[in-house]
């Protein structure tokens, strides 16, 4: 909210939001996806109809996890946005 205060732009704020809340999600995908690479050999037997290392299983699961942790970032960056200056420097 500072940042506002001190004339941000709304952009910069969702912005800032954004890449915060993201980065801890790519480097969690990151290692998830390296451990689950070399778990499969230990799913394999588990597995129907797909192979232990499908790329697009892997990639599917990469995309989806990213479009929910965008989700849930861009809603605390439009509520940050939305709050008047004025009333936050008040309540403060």
């Amino acid at each position: 909210m500072q940042r506002v205060i001190l004339g941000a732009h709304t952009s910069d704020v969702v912005r800032l939001v954004l890449s915060h809340g993201l980065r801890g999600v790519a480097i969690g995908l990151l290692a998830g996806v390296m451990v689950s690479y070399v778990a499969t050999r230990v799913l394999a037997s588990v597995l129907y109809d797909v192979t232990a290392t499908d790329p697009i299983t892997f990639a599917g699961v990469v995309v989806l996890s990213i479009a929910v942790a965008f989700a849930a970032s861009s809603l605390p960056a439009r509520r940050a946005v939305k709050v008047d200056p004025m009333i936050a420097l008040r309540h403060e």
